[in-house]
Order: C-alpha cells, then sequence, then structure tokens
C-alpha cells in the first residue's frame, strides 16, 4: 500500500494546544513536542510565530488569528470544518492557540465539533494569560496577607446588559482579585459596575498589555481613574486587567520590566546560525531584538584546495581558525571525505579566541595556541616570535578575508595555504529592517565583524547623508573588536560601545553597563 492510500485509510489526529501568553519559552515541553510532529498547523493571532521555527519545513501552516470583533482569517465554523477535515485526510493537526485553550479560549467549542466528527483529539493546557500578565506584573493573584480568592471573568461581555451572565453582585465584593480578560473596550463600565455593587473605588487596578513579551506595558491605578489613565496612555488590545490589593505589591517585586535592557529594541546583524546565542543573552536581559542577517554562509564554489591539503595533512606544522565558521565547514569537508579529528594528528592548532576555542574543543580537540589579543594579528605575532620560517601553515577560512594574518607569516617566511571553506554571500531582502529604522524602532546595532558593517550599509541602500542622518540618527552602535571599529569608524558610523574583550558575553555585558549608565 503506498503511503497516499495508507493515509486515505486512516483518520488523523487534532492536538489542541495552549501556546502559553506571548513569551515562546513559556509553551510546555508536551506543547512543543507535539509541534515537532505536526503535518498541519492551525494557529492564531496571540500565539507567538517564534514558535513556527519548531515546525518542520513540510508542514502546512494556515493562519486563522482573529483582531477584536473584526479581521477575522477564518470564522469560527470554517476553522471547526478545517480541523475536521484535515483530520479525516489521516493528518496530525496542531491547534496552536494563545494562553490556554480552556480559558475563554473557545477550545471546547472546537472539540464538541471533533466529538461530532468521530475525530481523535488531545488537549495540551498552556500557561493562561492571566496567571502571566499578573506574574510578569509583579502581581501575585493570591497573598496569605490579600486574599486567598481569585475569580476569572471575560471582559468582552458587555457588563451593563441586563442578561449579563457576570455576577457583578457576586464578584465586587466577594473575591479577593479579579482577571478580566478582553476588558480594554469595556473597562469604562467594568469599573462602574464594581464600584455600583460595592467594591471600593480605591481599589487597586492594573491593566497589561502584551504579557510576557518584550513590549509589555503596564498601568496602575485604582478604579474611579484606571479608564483614564489607560486611555492616556493609549493601550489597545491585547490587555488584561487585574483588581485587588495584590496590585500594590508590584511595586516591590516587579522584576520583568526592571531588567536593564528591557524595551530596548536591538538590532542583531549576525547570520541567522549564529544570531542565536546573542539574541538568547540579550533577551535574557530584557531586549527586544530584531534579526536582520547581513550575511549567509555557503560552501565554496570549489572544494580543490580544501581537499588537496587534507590529502597532505600530515605535512603541515600549523593548523589556524581564525572563526568558528572555519571550524564548522572544515570538520563538515572533513567528515564528507570520510575523515574525523583523529585525522589531525599531525599539525599543531592555533585559533583566534576563546569562543574559537570553546568552539572547536566541541570536536575534542582543544588548541595549541590561543593569543593574548583576540586577532589575527594577535596570532600572527605569536606565531611570529616562535619563529616560522619554513614552517608549513594551513589556513581553512571564508573565501573573502582580512590578509593580515597571511601576510604577517609569509613575510616571517612561512610557507602558507589559503583553503576556503565557505564564502559570505548577502541575503536579499533588508525590507523589515529599513522600514524599523525608518519607524525609529532600533535603540541599537550590533555589529560582530567588517563584513557585517559593509553589509548592514550596502543593503540599506542609503543614498546620501541627509538620508543616512535620518534612518541611523539617535541609534547607538556597538561593536566587537578592534578591526570591526576601524571599519564602523571608517563608514562614519560614531560607536556607543566597545568590549574591551572580543567575545559575545564581553559585548552584551558591555551593552547592559551602557544602559544602566544612562
Amino acid at each position: 500500500m503506498s503511503e497516499k492510500d495508507r493515509k486515505q485509510n486512516k483518520t488523523g489526529k487534532v492536538y489542541l494546544v495552549g501556546a502559553g501568553p506571548g513569551d515562546p519559552d513559556l509553551i510546555t515541553v508536551k506543547g512543543l513536542n507535539v509541534l515537532r510532529r505536526a503535518e498541519v498547523l492551525v494557529y492564531d493571532h496571540l500565539a507567538s510565530k517564534h514558535l513556527l521555527k519548531h515546525v518542520p519545513d513540510s508542514v502546512k501552516k494556515i493562519y486563522a488569528g482573529k483582531k477584536g470583533n473584526v479581521h477575522h482569517a477564518f470564522s469560527q465554523d470554517e476553522i471547526n470544518r478545517m480541523l475536521v477535515d484535515y483530520a479525516r485526510e489521516g493528518k496530525i493537526v496542531v491547534r496552536l492557540k494563545g494562553g490556554d485553550p480552556f480559558i475563554f479560549g473557545r477550545g471546547g467549542e472546537e472539540l464538541e465539533e471533533l466529538a461530532a466528527a468521530g475525530i481523535a483529539f488531545e488537549v495540551v493546557p498552556g500557561v493562561t494569560s492571566a496567571t502571566a500578565a499578573a506574574t510578569y506584573a509583579g502581581i501575585p493573584i493570591t497573598h496569605r496577607n490579600f486574599t486567598s480568592s481569585v475569580a476569572f471573568i471575560t471582559g468582552h461581555e458587555d457588563p451593563t446588559r441586563k442578561d449579563s451572565r457576570v455576577a457583578w453582585d457576586k464578584i465586587s465584593t466577594g473575591v479577593g482579585t479579579l482577571v478580566f480578560y478582553m476588558g480594554i473596550k469595556n473597562l469604562p463600565s467594568i469599573a462602574e459596575n464594581l464600584i455600583k455593587h460595592g467594591r471600593d473605588p480605591k481599589s487597586s487596578v492594573a491593566v497589561i498589555r502584551w504579557a510576557s513579551t518584550p513590549e509589555q506595558q503596564t498601568v496602575t491605578g485604582n478604579l474611579e481613574n484606571i479608564a483614564e489613565l489607560v486611555r492616556t496612555a493609549g493601550i489597545k488590545p491585547p490587555a488584561l486587567v487585574v483588581v485587588g490589593e495584590v496590585v500594590t505589591l508590584r511595586d516591590t517585586i516587579n522584576w520583568f520590566e526592571k531588567r536593564p535592557l528591557f524595551g530596548k529594541r536591538i538590532l542583531v546583524t549576525r547570520t541567522r546560525d549564529q544570531a542565536s546565542e546573542l539574541v538568547a543573552m540579550l533577551e535574557d536581559q530584557g531586549a527586544d531584538c530584531l534579526e536582520g542577517s547581513t550575511i549567509a554562509l555557503v560552501e565554496p564554489d570549489s572544494w580543490a584546495e580544501i581537499d588537496s591539503a587534507l590529502a597532505d595533512l600530515d605535512k603541515y606544522d600549523w593548523l589556524l581558525f581564525t572563526s568558528i565558521n572555519a571550524i564548522k565547514f572544515f570538520f563538515k569537508r572533513l567528515a564528507d571525505r570520510g575523515m574525523d579529528c583523529r585525522d589531525l594528528n599531525g599539525p599543531r592548532i592555533g585559533v583566534v579566541g576563546t569562543a574559537t576555542a570553546d568552539f572547536l574543543r566541541g570536536y575534542g580537540i582543544r588548541a595549541d595556541l590561543l593569543p593574548t589579543e583576540f586577532t589575527g594579528e594577535g596570532l600572527a605575532d605569536e606565531l611570529l616570535e616562535q619563529g616560522v620560517k619554513g614552517v608549513r601553515v594551513l589556513i581553512p577560512r571564508a573565501l573573502k578575508a582580512r590578509e593580515v594574518l597571511v601576510e604577517k607569516l609569509r613575510e616571517g617566511g612561512a610557507e602558507v595555504t589559503v583553503a576556503p571553506v565557505y564564502q559570505n554571500v548577502r541575503p536579499d531582502d533588508y525590507g523589515k529592517v529599513r522600514k524599523a529604522l525608518e519607524d525609529k524602532r532600533i535603540d541599537m546595532v550590533t555589529f560582530t565583524s567588517s563584513s557585517t558593517v559593509r553589509n548592514f550599509l550596502e543593503m540599506l541602500e542609503i543614498r546620501d547623508e541627509v538620508e543616512f542622518g535620518r534612518l541611523l540618527g539617535g541609534v547607538k552602535i556597538a561593536v566587537i573588536g578592534p578591526v570591526t571599529a576601524r571599519t564602523a569608524l571608517k563608514h562614519k558610523l560614531k560607536i556607543d560601545v566597545e568590549p574591551r574583550t572580543y567575545t559575545i558575553p564581553a559585548m552584551v555585558d558591555a551593552i547592559v553597563d551602557y544602559y544602566l549608565a544612562k
């Protein structure tokens, strides 16, 4: 039986998965495992788009988001039909919803349709927006010194309706903490009804927008003034409303918004593969990172030079690596030729810095030489001190790279073989970065190499000094290493952050120190 026939003769399954409140790291382990098995993904507006990277490329992705009472990609009936139809095709369907699907997420309605159609399903709970919003705003929704009761209430319903399903007379004074979902539009009526039914007008209130994300915004007040404060602050959905004296604890335990880089949007220009470390470290300090890779790494057009060198590897005295990328592509080619690290028992190995040395240890190899200064010049100088006349050196590297290491070693009498193992190419589209700069939505740009500087400016296609100032005026610049710094200065970029140690952790520390000082 063919795969097609097999699928046509079996019924699939639908997984209803809670994505959590916004921070993609808050999805459950089971939710993540289910995503990785998906064949069809139907996802909502409030499910973090970062979660899509965990889904196989072959998956059919369907956006079914809803914004308020308008802008619906599909009606609820159409979504229900979609889930049934794809499951009947034998597919594993993941329905990804923000927060928890059983708390104002209409998850029960969707499952009723699946049950009626005889479709197998499972539910994976998610961190609900109420608890996450309060937690990330520094508000414990229960506290033994304040209250031991909490209620989750829809704020989407008009509280002035005569047939309201909200028991205002009971919740106003009978529950300690009230959390209203989707309550921004009706906030004035909510406050009015609570006061009308006995809640103290001075009761503390917090409104939290885009909870757990770098865009989180919190406004606090009381029932009498919160509607006006929210209107003045321009708070729009999605947002939650928390009412109760526990809100006063925010002054003490507001941890998320007090991180040093909170509210700062930082552009990372490294390659997509390399950006993850820098992005993760910046986000851990509260930054909102935009990945705008200026470099893509691909294999060289020809492997002739490195293949020739690998055939005579035991004849080299030194093997030098000036980047993590060089190591990565070198060992890939080594494996492609049926070789491994045991074939490197001839030459000694030198690296340009600690990050490169650490990456090399991942292949089970400890570098013989790590220069005091983490640059090509530093590596060359320390080799020259040892004497290199007649020494054979192999340097696997990018097709186009700085020649200073090669030139200095050759001047010292070394026989240097340069073997390209990868090449840098520029990504095609940089429109989103240019738009973000035009909208003044980038606070800082990070550069980790000269090529990131050059490509960044070329890809922006800046026509004159006026446009240069319009796009980059007020944007802070962080660079790593003196070579990158010289390139940035050459292109009229003012450097604001330059760590003394040329590593990613040092760069992040320097950025944090810069903003803390300000």
